[in-house]
């Protein structure tokens, strides 16, 4: 059970960081508008497909687990 505990904790510091880089995101105005970000706007429908920022964020959460990992050794 005590691994259990852990896995628990890991998983709800996780979430917390998670959702606290969304909170600061949604603050950063250049996100979703970056150049590689397509918006299509047609009459009264938008598709909104992030590329760019998909992978930014891809980028900085594979160095984050990178650097969890090396230290965690």
């Amino acid at each position: 059970m005590p691994e259990l505990g852990k896995i628990l904790v890991t998983v709800g510091i996780f979430l917390v960081v998670i959702g606290g880089l969304l909170f600061v995101a949604g603050k950063i105005g250049f996100l979703g508008q970056l150049p590689g970000d397509f918006i299509i706007k047609k009459k009264n429908v938008t598709i909104i497909f992030p590329l760019a920022t998909s992978i930014l964020f891809s980028i900085v959460l594979s160095l984050i687990f990178y650097l969890i990992r090396f230290f965690k050794r």
